[in-house]
């Protein structure tokens, strides 16, 4: 069996729709059900169990010798969230118990880490591991996820194979539950859809033109592949970036949106709001030498050609994958 956490969610939904074409259904889904936006997420797909996130572990230790693999992609991931006891029941406690519970039982472990853990980028986008002490996020979710990365890093007892993905921007299908927290190509259509025009945060620092913050965007199908990809072939364990590795600016995100619905750019530059204008990100960048280097990065998606193929045949026709 496989376990798929955060199962009813964006990423988590789509890797269940991969394993399926792949010919697994002994799948195993845990989330907190009950939000109808999030069970569209799995309608229509095959699996044998869900479980609720709350008894897993009851359920994990009467089964863990049939689990082949955890993948564990849920997380509270709401970057506005200052309620540090969410995060840290959520995010930092839950996790240690995942990961207790495969070194365990020896069962390969793959989880979902964030770009958010780069703070502002001073130290660089490297996932070199001796990096990891020093970063410093600029949100109580980005902290949650860099605490557990250093909570694993100071292990001695691991599971036999274990991969954190410190996933970038991620964008695609099956995020219509996420609401502010949905990609920026979500938000993008449906102002076009709904006004005809896109707006986008001016630039408060002079070397950036307005629009040209940089971000790096990488399609959900990419990093699944990517996820999939570790997991069928076992490279060394560590912590890895999840990110195309080529910054984009914000104006060709929209320009892209704008070309896939066959329309003429109509773009409005606004204020960033005085509330988080110190904690914007005006770079990120994901370095991929390291994931690349294993040889098993998927070939990933311009951020063209992946906005056509989110628009055109999901967000267009309002379907999920």
């Amino acid at each position: 069996m496989i376990v798929v956490t955060g199962a009813a969610g964006f990423i988590g939904s789509v890797l269940i729709k991969r394993l399926n074409q792949m010919g697994r259904s002994d799948l195993v889904l845990v989330d907190h059900f009950g939000n109808p936006a999030k069970e569209k997420n799995i309608e229509g797909k095959s699996f044998s169990h869900k479980v609720e996130r709350e008894d897993f572990f009851q359920w994990a230790e009467s089964h863990a010798s049939q689990i082949e693999v955890i993948f564990h992609l849920g997380a509270r991931t709401d970057t506005t969230e200052f309620d540090t006891a969410i995060f840290d029941r959520l995010n930092v406690a839950y996790s240690i118990s995942i990961f207790s519970f495969c070194t365990r039982h020896q069962i390969p472990l793959l989880y979902a880490s964030s770009a958010a853990t780069y703070g502002n980028g001073e130290k660089g986008y490297s996932d070199d591991p001796a990096l990891i002490p020093f970063l410093k996020p600029l949100n109580p979710y980005g902290w949650s996820k860099q605490e557990f990365d250093r909570w694993v890093m100071q292990r001695e007892e691991k599971p036999p194979h274990w991969y954190g993905f410190k996933f970038f921007n991620v964008y695609g299908p099956n995020e219509y539950h996420k609401g502010r927290m949905a990609s920026v190509v979500f938000h993008a259509f449906n102002q076009i859809i709904t006004t005809g025009r896109v707006k986008l945060f001016k630039s408060h620092r002079p070397e950036y033109a307005d629009g040209m913050q940089l971000r790096d965007f990488v399609y959900v199908l990419d990093v699944v592949q990517l996820m999939l990809n570790f997991w069928q072939n076992l490279p060394e364990s560590g912590i890895y970036n999840a990110g195309t590795g080529k910054a984009e600016p914000f104006l060709h995100l929209a320009e892209a949106v704008f070309e896939a619905l066959s329309m003429e750019p109509s773009i409005d530059f606004i204020d960033t709001p005085a509330d988080i204008r110190d904690k914007y990100q005006y770079f990120t960048e994901a370095d991929m030498r390291k994931a690349c280097a294993t040889g098993l990065c998927p070939q990933f998606r311009s951020l063209r050609e992946g906005v056509k193929e989110y628009v055109g045949q999901y967000l267009a026709k309002g379907l999920y994958l």
